[in-house]
């Protein structure tokens, strides 16, 4: 049995496949009904309308639809994408139990425990048939495949078949009350349109399920006597043909296999079995450790079947249906039917060549699995699972291709794995003694070779080279010299795709493809949801695969995507041009022509081939958001700005790129205020004052517009603006346009206005306005305030600009690679506009009129005409003579500007996103400043969940990894990366990684410092020292493999003596448990100390107990003592003295929690023993062990991580991740 998926639910009592989509229904005891996609995995809906259990629900084959059955004896008619429940049919009077849509008319039939069928019209929603003749419940009942049959089993004992022929001409609503009285009749006591055409009679007890076979006049039935019936029928009559038995209990549902002949049943005997129709032998039984099998359903077109049980359900394949195949050259050999065939590339020509063995075994997935080709010997390898794995080379003569008559006979081995490694030699593999026996064609063994991993599986890596698979990494294996190549660590691996120049591999699991050198030097994973199939590479150096319902590409950096969508899956054999070649799942040649311009492009792109991404971008042979994101995503907005045609996203790209022309252009199209702000702030980001002012002015943004005439040193413009704000009577605005202009008396006089009297005295006595400032004391009276003598006044007085008026200068680029090859594109249709393309920017953003005065922008954005009337005779505000930048400073779109105006360069990436992108280890991404994810890379790799005792260590990584430098006092302070093994000689463009705080020889020097406070007894400073190098070294980093290891050693080391002295300290404050304090003392010893450690810990323990009066302990502990050969002589003489003290007196006085000649680790929590054999959880961090009630908690030995949580191991060298 294959397992393709597999859901954990309440007991699962009816199960039904849609016909076209990847989906499955299943009903449940709870009286949900669930909807699953079966391929991706995942629940898409869920229904929970019924009351009680629901025990029948199945797909209508065209139309949105489903039907269930409950026990609230109603029948539900659904439409799935609607969501709800269309209608409810009433009519039942106990439990329903199946319920079946027709395959052609408007029907379901529906079998219940109230000892009737009944079937209904959907679309009148009328029960058009009661079918009774049962005298106990209808377990099940269904339509016949093709005629007018139903077939029911009830425990009655009896299987009945019905003729439903008559309700074909039935009417299905009667015209005249007459009719309908009858109808009524019908309805109570079953009617004529449907009677019974066989009473199949055999089993002992009751029926629970019978079926009809799609095509032979059969019917299967299975029976809580545990057997299953096979009956046959003609038009006359039906008879039992035989019995098969083998199940344990009841059988609970059985039903014909659609494609081959075999029958499947499934049984509350907690098993599934599958028998020979033919031979009525059982072939194969699949069981389930605690859960009842309840029903069973088969995709009415794929070779998949699901059965439900207890505590879900599984669908499941009975057989693989890859073909076996291998390419050389312009050939395919494969196996189909029987026979060994072979398919020509270019010509397409397909034949048989010679007839291969089948199986005499009686089980199935027995079909060949691989195939091996020798091309100079014309020689064949075939495997499969014969016989536990086994053989068979044939070779085959030259003239035989095209004549399959000539059988011949094959030399055959044991072994899973067979494949030729050189011309006239082949390897087989033999996993008992886990060797490779290489023999030759004769099937002679000429050499035997051992394996350096432990392999379940072997591929071709070249002329005399394998690549070894096991659970967790592959291996290249060089049997000549025997030699590890290369080595990879990989989820498990299914297939190996070589290129055809063999440089490089491309390794295939269930959901991942691993791309990677000839020496297994890893260049890119790709994670699919949907399961990988098969793949080819092409002879651009691009990995072309398929999953079940895509064709895609892998790109060398590890970029994919979908190149098109399949109905069914495939297996890509060989890929010429754009011409996929492959195999169908019925051993069919196909041949798929697909569009490679996209991958063809991104390719060229990724090798700096920027002559064929012009030509492609000329040809205008793409298009799509796909494209543009990529184009974004890697750094070429301006190449992308040439696919956009909506304006929005070439508004953004325009940003992006700094394209501020095509920017303007975009914004005056779309015309929205979000559009106009960002283009400003993208052109104050450029220095390019003209259309900021603009864009400002669009958005009448008066607060920006002031504070940008403010920067620019444009004061003429800030005193309009001073104008605008009073005919708006903007108070603020007036005093904030007041302040900027630096003008003292308007700001008084725009305090006094508003009231603000004690204001306005202080700032025209501040300023030297002293007539002005007696005439307000004057009208203050007392309330003059009063000003601090002693202190010196500072005038608030705006800054003189850096530049005045003008645009920043901007920085002079070099063109981009793709700039001037761009812009000869559509330049023929540019010569007629050239005229108006000639124009600046005041004609295209109708800025300036034609006499020079201000445009009618300005009007829009006072809309006080009113006022300006009023005010003629004083001269007004003149508000009309807001002028804006003049024609020569106003920027230019021109056609000529665009090969002379150059744009800003983006800004690099930061050096923190590089050491980011870049690692994987957490101490480089806390030293990045991202403590975020370092977190999560932290909790990811060893389950820590408590970082509060890293919190200083991540701050000291970030401060250390950076340095800050002064340049003026009016700027702010620059920060600089400081990188690890940077010298003169290094690459100014190149990034090394971060420099970092802790190192590998502080913490041996802290482990000295520890060593040397345990040996001293000072165990409180002994325990900082140790949980000081626990806590550091998930942040640790170390260049070579050794390192690793050796951090590996030392964290096995600290959580030891951790342990031992926290067990200590915990010791030494009980006082009044004796008991207690020996089993912690004895604890203590099985600590992996260093050797003087021990022997205190031992002579410790030794003391303990002997006081305690336990004196076989106490010797048993001066005995280890004494093998430790102590220098010191006193611990020597004590530890003799204990032996011939306990030797008088033989025994414990109190009985301890501890047997020292039954191994055990200590619980790091509870400081109980956990002896070999009983279940324990262990921290994934410091690896130390606990009883199984510690699982969830905070581990309390390194107060980190947290135990049994699930973690992929420590990560702390740039070496591993290679």
């Amino acid at each position: 049995m294959l397992t393709k998926f597999e859901t954990k639910s309440n007991r699962v009592k009816g199960l039904s496949f849609h016909s076209k989509r990847p989906w499955i229904l299943a009903s449940l005891h709870s009286g949900v009904i669930q909807l699953w996609d079966y391929r991706m995995g995942t629940l898409i809906d869920r229904f929970d309308e019924h009351e009680g259990p629901v025990r029948g629900v199945h797909f209508h084959n065209s139309q949105p639809l489903f039907v269930s059955g409950g026990d609230d004896y109603k029948i539900k008619i659904w439409n799935y994408k609607m969501h709800r429940c269309l209608f409810t049919l009433h009519g039942h009077l106990d439990y329903i139990r199946t319920v079946q849509f027709h395959h052609e008319s408007p029907w379901i039939v529906s079998a219940s425990d109230d000892q009737t069928i009944r079937i209904w019209n959907w679309q009148s929603r009328t029960c058009i048939s009661v079918l009774t003749g049962h005298n106990h419940y209808v377990m099940c009942a269904s339509f016949h495949p093709k005629e007018d049959l139903v077939v029911s089993a009830s425990l009655d004992q009896t299987v009945r078949v019905w003729d439903i022929g008559a309700l074909r001409k039935k009417s299905v609503s009667p015209a005249d009350d007459i009719m309908r009285l009858g109808q009524m009749n019908t309805d109570l006591f079953g009617g004529v349109d449907a009677v019974v055409k066989y009473v199949l009679e055999g089993h002992d007890r009751g029926v629970n399920w019978a079926s009809f076979h799609p095509t032979l006049p059969l019917i299967v039935s299975g029976a809580d006597d545990r057997q299953l019936k096979l009956w046959r029928m003609n038009d006359t009559k039906a008879w039992e043909v035989d019995t098969l038995r083998g199940h344990m209990n009841n059988v609970s549902c059985v039903m014909f296999h659609a494609k081959q002949d075999i029958i499947v049943s499934n049984s509350e005997d907690r098993s599934i079995r599958v028998w020979d129709v033919t031979k009525r032998t059982g072939i194969q039984t699949f069981r389930r450790e605690q859960d009842r099998f309840w029903i069973l359903a088969s995709h009415p077109e794929m070779n998949l079947l699901a059965a439900g049980h207890d505590s879900g359900m599984i669908v499941f394949k009975l057989e693989r249906e890859r073909p076996a195949f291998s390419v050389s050259g312009d050939s395919l050999f494969y196996t189909k039917d029987r026979f060994l065939r072979y398919y020509e590339f270019s010509t397409q020509r397909d034949t048989q060549v010679i007839p291969i063995r089948r199986p005499g075994s009686t089980t199935l997935n027995q079909s060949p699995r691989t195939l091996s080709y020798s091309p100079t010997e014309n020689a064949v390898l075939i495997c499969s699972d014969v016989d536990g794995g086994s053989y068979e080379l044939y070779v085959i003569p030259k003239d035989s291709i095209g004549r399959s008559d000539n059988a011949q006979d094959a030399r055959r081995g044991s072994g899973g794995y067979a494949i030729f490694i050189a011309r006239n030699r082949f390897a087989v593999l033999e996993k008992s003694s886990n060797q490779v026996l290489v023999k030759n064609l004769k099937n002679e063994v000429i050499k035997k070779s051992g394996l350096p991993i432990a392999t379940d599986a072997i591929f071709y890596a070249g002329t005399g080279n394998l690549l070894c698979r096991a659970e967790d990494r592959v291996a290249i294996f060089d049997l000549q010299q025997r030699l590890v190549l290369g080595e990879l660590q990989t989820p498990f691996v299914k297939y190996v795709c070589w290129s055809t120049d063999m440089e490089s591999v491309a390794l295939l699991s269930k959901h991942a493809i691993i791309i990677a050198s000839k020496k297994l030097v890893h260049q890119c994973t790709l994670h699919e949801t949907i399961r990988v199939k098969s793949g080819a590479w092409d002879e651009n150096g691009v990995f072309i695969y398929s999953t079940l319902n895509h064709i895609k590409y892998c790109l060398p950096n590890g970029d994919s995507g979908i190149i098109r969508t399949l109905d069914v899956p495939i297996y890509i054999t060989k890929i010429t041009g754009n011409t996929i070649f492959c195999l169908d799942r019925d051993g069919k040649n196909k041949a798929i022509v697909i569009d490679a311009t996209e991958y063809i492009f991104k390719l060229s792109l990724l090798r700096k081939r920027y002559d064929q991404v012009m030509s492609m971008i000329r040809n205008s042979q793409l298009c799509g958001q796909a494209v543009i994101a990529y184009l974004q995503q890697k750094g070429f907005p301006e190449v992308a700005l040439h696919f956009v045609k909506d304006e929005r996203t070439r508004f953004n790209l325009a940003l992006e790129s700094g394209n501020i022309q095509i920017a303007v252009a975009s914004a005056k199209e779309i015309d929205e205020k979000d559009h106009w702000y960002r283009l400003g702030v993208e052109a104050l980001r450029q220095g390019n004052a003209g259309i900021v002012e603009y864009a400002y002015q669009r958005t009448k943004n008066f607060e920006r517009l002031s504070f940008l005439y403010l920067i620019t040193g444009n004061t003429e413009k800030l005193s309009k603006m001073l104008k605008i704000a009073e005919v708006k009577n903007d108070v603020m605005g007036q005093f904030h346009n007041a302040l900027y202009l630096g003008d003292v008396k308007e700001r008084v006089k725009i305090l006094v206005n508003t009231g603000h009297l004690p204001l306005a005295y202080i700032t025209a006595s501040v300023h030297g306005l002293h007539d002005v400032a007696e005439s307000l004391a004057a009208e203050l009276g007392d309330n003059v305030p009063h000003l601090s003598e002693g202190k010196v006044p500072s005038l608030l007085i705006p800054p003189t600009p850096v530049i005045s008026g003008s645009n920043w200068p901007l920085l002079r680029v070099m063109k981009g690679i793709f700039e001037g090859g761009l812009d000869t594109i559509g330049k023929a249709d540019m010569d007629e506009d050239e005229g108006a393309a000639d124009g600046d920017w005041g004609e295209d953003l109708d800025m300036v009129d034609a006499d020079g005065l201000p445009n009618s922008d300005v009007a829009e954005i006072l809309e006080y005409d009113e006022a300006v009337e009023e005010n003629d005779d004083d001269g007004g505000w003149e508000l009309e003579d807001l002028e804006l930048p003049p024609e020569e400073i106003t920027p230019r779109a021109s056609a000529s500007a665009r090969s002379s105006v150059f744009i800003a360069p983006n800004p690099g990436m930061p050096v923190s996103q590089i050491w980011t992108q870049r690692s994987s280890l957490a101490a480089e991404h806390a030293a990045a400043g991202n403590f975020d994810t370092a977190m999560r890379l932290l909790n990811r790799q060893l389950g820590i969940k408590n970082f509060t005792l890293l919190k200083s260590m991540f701050l000291d990584l970030f401060a250390g990894s950076h340095t800050y430098i002064r340049a003026f006092s009016s700027s702010p302070v620059i920060s600089l990366a400081v990188e690890r093994g940077w010298k003169e000689s290094s690459p100014p463009n190149v990034r090394g990684p971060p420099a970092l705080v802790f190192s590998l020889s502080q913490l041996d020097d802290k482990l000295k410092a520890g060593y040397k406070a345990t040996t001293s007894g000072k165990f409180t400073e002994a325990l900082r020292l140790f949980l000081s190098i626990l806590h550091t070294i998930p942040l640790i980093v170390v260049e070579s493999r050794r390192e690793v290891d050796g951090v590996k050693e030392l964290l096995v080391i600290v959580k030891e003596y951790v342990l031992g002295l926290k067990m200590e300290l915990y010791r030494r404050e009980l006082k009044d448990n004796p008991v207690r304090q020996q089993e912690l003392a004895a604890y203590f010893t099985h600590c992996k100390l260093q050797t003087p450690h021990l022997r205190l810990a031992l002579q410790n323990a030794m003391t303990v107990c002997y006081k305690g009066k336990n004196f076989a302990t106490a010797a048993n502990f001066a005995r280890r003592l004494l093998e430790t050969n102590p220098t010191a002589e006193n611990q020597a003489k004590s530890a003799r003295q204990v032996i011939q003290a306990a030797e008088r007196n033989m025994a414990d006085a109190a009985e301890l929690n501890y047997d020292f000649r039954n191994p055990f680790v200590t619980c790091g929590a509870t400081y109980v023993p956990i002896y070999r054999g009983q279940k324990d959880v262990i921290c994934p961090y410091c690896g130390s062990r606990f009883v199984p009630t510690q699982e969830g908690q905070l581990c309390t030995v390194c107060d980190l991580a947290v135990v049994g949580a699930d973690a992929s191991g420590l990560l702390c060298s740039p070496t591993q991740t290679r």
